[in-house]
């Protein structure tokens, strides 16, 4: 039995950078809040809860005051700053950069849209905590679109400018822009060079995984893709490695792996998300070398 770890799988800077500032500010055993899971990996949550970070909803932020609250790397709406001063909460901000530019792209965007009576559409998750704060900025007016079968939301006889959440599939982005500009030649209300906006606002460091994902799955003879079932682009990685190799399974943790999917001769490939911590696959590694007997 031979495994190999991803290099390339593991945080993105903007996870790595949130749970840095969140380390550092527990340094001297204080207690922290953080609004929302830091990192959706519950392993991660449960390693850091054990440091002293405490994981809390936006109705609790109402009835805090006095204390220090992490902003996580997915970004907030403008409502929780204005929450923050109105309570004397002191924030830790750890947004991503390229998430808070985003958000300043789309809050432009949407007040141009607004002077031609146009609609501001974002390809993302309702209900994520980056799309969340990216509607903020739209006073929770944005269309949130996950597939073609939402784009019933759309009034294709008024302008369009798209984005999308940062953490999405560029395929998925593209496949979406492609059916959007079909729906507009076919209505024949609007121009598409003039009327609609198209614009690819996914993270190029977690979009470039994706056709090393393809080659990484396709060297092994199995794959065990680790990542929280809550992340979004841990489901969006996954699908690219089952494309192009069957025998890939997604599991949270070592105690999920069922031995009967391996074999004693198998090239195992042990990758992850953006939000699975590198000591969680060396972990896998670990409890798969320790039990390598049990392989037929």
């Amino acid at each position: 039995m031979k495994i190999e770890i991803d290099e390339n799988s593991g945080y993105c800077f903007g996870v790595e950078f949130a749970i840095q500032m969140a380390e550092d500010e527990m340094e001297e055993g204080k207690e922290l809040y953080c609004l929302g899971d830091i990192v959706h990996n519950s392993m991660e949550v449960e390693r850091l809860y054990n440091k002293g970070l405490r994981t809390i909803t936006r109705d609790d932020l109402k009835d805090l005051k006095n204390c220090k609250v992490l902003i996580r790397a997915h970004g907030e709406p403008p409502e929780t700053y204005q929450t923050a001063i109105e309570n004397n909460i002191e924030l830790i901000d750890a947004s991503c950069p390229v998430v808070l530019k985003l958000q300043n792209r789309v809050k432009n965007a949407y007040d141009q849209v607004k002077k031609k009576d146009g609609q501001l559409v974002i390809y993302g998750k309702p209900g994520h905590a980056e799309v969340i704060g990216l509607t903020g900025q739209t006073a929770n007016e944005a269309i949130i679109v996950t597939g073609e079968e939402d784009l019933y939301k759309i009034d294709f006889s008024r302008p369009i400018t798209l984005y999308s959440q940062t953490t999405k599939s560029t395929k998925g982005f593209y496949n979406l822009k492609a059916i959007v500009e079909e729906r507009i030649s076919e209505k024949g209300h609007l121009s598409i060079e003039e009327d609609f906006s198209a614009n690819d606002s996914i993270c190029r460091q977690v979009s470039n995984r994706e056709p090393h994902m393809e080659r990484f799955s396709q060297k092994h003879d199995i794959i065990l893709f680790v990542a929280g079932r809550k992340s979004s682009n841990g489901k969006a990685l996954y699908n690219v490695c089952l494309s192009n190799n069957p025998r890939s399974y997604f599991i949270e943790n070592e105690k999920e792996i069922n031995f009967e999917w391996i074999k004693s001769d198998d090239f195992i490939g042990i990758c992850g998300a953006t939000s699975t911590p590198t000591w969680l696959m060396e972990q896998v590694a670990n409890f798969l070398k320790e039990r390598s007997e049990v392989l037929v």
